[in-house]
């Protein structure tokens, strides 16, 4: 009797094991893909995957619907690391991997369990969408996972990996995530696909074209990382979750330091041209300074004028935000003080430090930023930096001008411990801006435009001997300290410890209402 009722246990996990069939999972596999289980057993460390709801169906009463145990999503927990996280896997051999009614409350459960656990939580994205027969059913879903999504914003991790289709409504969960990594060719998202685009504004798009990988990587800003594969995809998210903690309630996790915390760089001033306006790479000097030159970069591809990113200095999780003068100078603009400002937010949800390093020229100028809303796109970077409590920390290692200088990260948005170079340029304007508003009238006089450019040039070198240079703002407490730049690591690092139990208190509030 027992033996019976053991074998029909085992007949059931087979049955659903084996999602819709292995003509499916071959059609699956024939186009590149994985199955869910075998993207689950990719992330997780080996054999400690715990499925749940595994006999779960759908209580749909449409004869043409096939029920299958897992109703299109595999969910359970297990480790990353040996650290606890849950997980959810569309299954699109399942149904499309279309998300019903018992697909949702499957999902949520999990959801549920990680916010009340306190550990990351992953979902693996290749779905067909709503499931049409169970109409509002469906629809009622995913209002319940958008629901989960923000009320675990900021208190525990959340990362999706796209590696197959998602549209519609569907797309707005990945969208409220934390991190969202796409597999080019197979991972795709948009909001009404390429023959909606046809019918309604008569416009020929292809599905990687309107909302592939490369898309969302360069031009939305959707997908924080773009992978080639699912391996590199798994290998990815492993390694964000290595710098990040658990919860909101957490420290990070320190590594072992395996890179010298004194260790000082002579050659690093010789990075900065001498040309204070010619271009260079600022991640020369970040894998200089942070522990044996190991950066995570996040929105790698996405307004490339800054950076940000992870990195750990005397084994700390730090994140840096640094402008990057080898694209667009460097200047502030819509996407990049959006892209900081974001991850600026989530460091200080999770308790990591935020590290800046400066050089930039102002706000990008024109009609076109202008029209966008730079100025309100902008004050989301200044919001970000007030917002912030944990540790902040910047060094000024370039040009400092105007109302960028403040939204990098300066001491009047609370930084707690603010460097810079000896070549750092703070001021107003550039030299040359200033001397043409200052000395309009002895300019206009020049006799000739010869005369004119070299009375422009005697003057912007006045100007930034006098003005353009870290020293008055030394002298008023703006910058702590003026450093030699090849001790830029282990300075950094020693601000670092001091701050470790920095509490910073902040008046009541609901919450802020920044500028969306």
């Amino acid at each position: 009797m027992h033996e019976e009722k053991v074998k029909r246990l085992a007949t059931m996990k087979k049955s659903a094991e084996g999602g819709g069939g292995d003509e499916r999972v071959e059609a699956q596999h024939s186009k590149g893909k994985l199955t869910a289980r075998e993207r689950i057993a990719l992330l997780l460390d080996e054999g400690t995957f715990v499925e749940i709801d595994k006999y779960v169906t759908h209580r749909g009463d449409d004869p043409t619907v096939q029920k299958f145990y897992g109703d299109g999503a595999v969910t359970g927990f297990g480790t990353v690391g040996g650290r606890q996280i849950f997980v959810f896997a569309y299954d699109f051999t399942v149904l499309g991997g279309s998300l019903g009614e018992m697909t949702s409350k499957k999902i949520t459960k999990v959801m549920d369990h990680a916010a009340k656990v306190g550990c990351p939580i992953v979902g693996i994205i290749d779905s067909g969408g709503a499931r049409i027969q169970e109409g509002v059913n469906s629809l009622d879903g995913y209002g319940d996972i958008f629901f989960r999504n923000t009320m675990a914003s900021g208190v525990i991790p959340q990362i999706t990996a796209s590696i197959g289709p998602c549209a519609g409504g569907a797309v707005y969960s990945p969208a409220m995530t934390d991190f969202v990594v796409m597999v080019e060719n197979i991972g795709q998202m948009f909001v009404t696909g390429p023959e909606v685009v046809k019918e309604v504004l008569s416009q020929e798009v292809s599905f990687e074209e309107l909302g592939g990988a490369r898309a969302h990587g360069s031009k939305s800003g959707v997908a924080h990382f773009v992978v080639k594969n699912e391996y590199d995809c798994f290998d990815k998210i492993k390694k964000l979750l290595s710098f990040l903690p658990q919860n909101n309630t957490e420290e990070p996790p320190m590594a072992e330091a395996t890179d010298d915390a004194n260790r000082v760089d002579p050659g690093l001033i010789n990075k900065m041209p001498e040309n204070p306006y010619q271009q260079y790479d600022i991640k020369e000097i970040i894998t200089s300074i942070i522990d044996n030159g190991d950066f995570f970069e996040v929105h790698e591809l996405f307004a490339e004028n800054v950076i940000v990113g992870f990195a750990r200095m005397g084994g700390r999780t730090v994140g840096i935000v640094a402008n990057q003068p080898a694209f667009l100078a460097g200047a502030l603009d819509i996407n990049s003080s959006s892209k900081a400002a974001r991850f600026i937010r989530f460091c200080d949800s999770f308790n990591i430090p935020i590290v800046t390093l400066v050089d930039t020229p102002g706000y990008l100028p024109g009609t076109e930023q202008e029209h966008n809303g730079i100025i309100r796109h902008g004050s989301k970077l200044l919001f970000a930096y007030c917002e912030a409590t944990v540790p902040k920390i910047t060094c000024i290692v370039g040009k400092a001008y105007g109302g960028a200088y403040i939204a990098m990260g300066s001491k009047n948005l609370r930084s707690d411990v603010n460097y810079a170079w000896p070549n750092a340029e703070i001021a107003v304007l550039g030299p040359e801006a200033a001397v043409t508003i200052i000395n309009r009238k002895e300019l206009k006089n020049a006799s000739n435009a010869a005369a004119r450019n070299e009375t422009k040039k005697k003057l912007a070198k006045e100007y930034r001997d006098k003005f353009a240079n870290p020293y008055l703002a030394a002298e008023r407490g703006i910058i702590d300290v003026v450093i030699d730049p090849m001790e830029t690591r282990p300075m950094i690092i020693r601000a670092l410890e001091a701050l470790a139990n920095k509490k910073e208190a902040r008046p009541w509030k609901k919450h802020g209402n920044i500028n969306l």
